[in-house]
């Protein structure tokens, strides 16, 4: 569970903005982007705030390159991040293919709005879930956070940040158009709060060095091009020292060890904050800007004698199953709102196996549900 406790200086900001200081506590010192509606604010922003603190900006001739300096920033040892939105984030996929086998710590922002192509680029959505999951071809592990208010923009950012090099994984955070243009008062700490994990480095003899070691975390140590390392680096599945392989006794190992490098570590990725849930009968899933909605109702369906929950899903994938299962045992409805046509509601209902009774509300004209519609779906239930 994230802390939303107040600490430090009280900012006025928006979502995106919040993101960019979420970014530079990281550590963040590397962006390349392409402007695109609802995210430009964040290449905005980061266009001065980066050099201030001694980092690097470029704004790339499209989304495809612009997750390539990424890469590269990255393999030279400087935690790097882009931002983008809908169309742009298709053209990031083969790339993000790329970082994902390469295990290549990076953050992507995916600033959701309508869809497909063009779509509404001024109106929100949250029609890019499954994308983020299986956007990019092929089996592939991939960790993908949400943030639901201001608050979360920053701190989720630092989040994603510290899963990507502690896991050596790009990270995607999904925002959408309201959240990111939210503008409200937010706490960011004094930099000693904030706890910023780094990339772990080799500290073997480089001749010793084994860039896609098979350990037992499933991480190998990273070190950074001309640290004096041997490094090779290729899109192709390849062998512990990084060379292409088509041997199945070394495929099967490499696959096996990202996939492991995420299983087993869910209980520090599966995040979700739960809200009345103890004595629930009826629950809510929401992320998103839609769980701000959903928060308030919730509230209300309380005061109307409604034991009504709330479970704000914060990762989203891998999917926290281990933490939503048993909530569903205990109610006897759940509401699933969002912003698109039930992509989320699907893996709750997967898990849930029919235990128990799962009701959607989808909304796709690029407005927000509000806290009365939910509302009156819960009354319902």
């Amino acid at each position: 569970m994230i802390s939303t406790k107040p600490a430090g200086r009280q900012v006025l900001l928006q979502g995106n903005e919040a993101i960019v200081e979420g970014a530079i506590v990281a550590g963040c010192r590397f962006f390349a982007g392409y402007p695109i509606t609802p995210a430009t604010e964040i290449s905005e922003a980061m266009s001065y705030r980066l050099p201030a603190v001694d980092g690097t900006f470029i704004q790339m001739e499209d989304e495809i390159a612009s997750m390539g300096a990424v890469i590269g920033a990255s393999l030279a040892g400087v935690k790097a991040m882009t931002a983008t939105s809908g169309p742009g984030f298709s053209l990031m996929q083969e790339n993000l293919g790329y970082a994902c086998v390469a295990e290549v710590p990076c953050v992507i922002v995916d600033v959701m709005r309508g869809g497909p192509s063009t779509g509404l680029p001024t109106n929100v959505s949250q029609g890019d879930v499954m994308q983020a999951r299986w956007g990019t071809h092929g089996d592939h592990p991939i960790i993908v956070l949400a943030a639901s208010t201001t608050q979360d923009c920053f701190s989720i950012t630092v989040k994603a940040f510290n899963l990507s090099e502690k896991y050596r994984t790009p990270v995607i955070l999904l925002a959408d158009e309201v959240v990111a243009h939210t503008r409200e008062k937010i706490s960011i700490p004094h930099a000693e709060e904030v706890e910023v994990i780094e990339r772990i480095r080799p500290n073997m003899p480089p001749d010793w060095y084994i860039p896609f070691e098979n350990n037992s975390r499933g991480v190998p140590p990273m070190s950074s091009f001309g640290a004096g390392y041997r490094y090779h680096v290729t899109g192709l599945i390849h062998d512990m020292r990084g060379f292409p392989t088509q041997r199945p006794d070394e495929i099967v190992p490499f696959m096996e060890r990202i996939f492991r490098k995420i299983n087993q570590h869910f209980f520090d990725i599966q995040m979700v904050n739960k809200e009345m849930t103890e004595d629930a009968e009826v629950l809510v899933i929401a992320y998103g800007s839609v769980c701000r909605s959903a928060r308030r109702a919730v509230r209300e369906a309380r005061q109307r004698g409604i034991k009504a929950g709330l479970v704000q899903l914060i990762t989203l994938w891998p999917f926290p199953r281990q933490i939503i299962e048993p909530l569903l045992r205990k109610v006897r409805a759940v509401l699933v709102p969002e912003l698109n046509m039930g992509q989320m509601s699907r893996e709750v209902k997967r898990v849930n196996q029919g235990v128990t009774r799962i009701e959607t509300l989808n909304k796709i004209d690029g407005t927000l549900l509000t806290p009365g519609e939910i509302l009156t779906r819960l009354l319902k239930l």
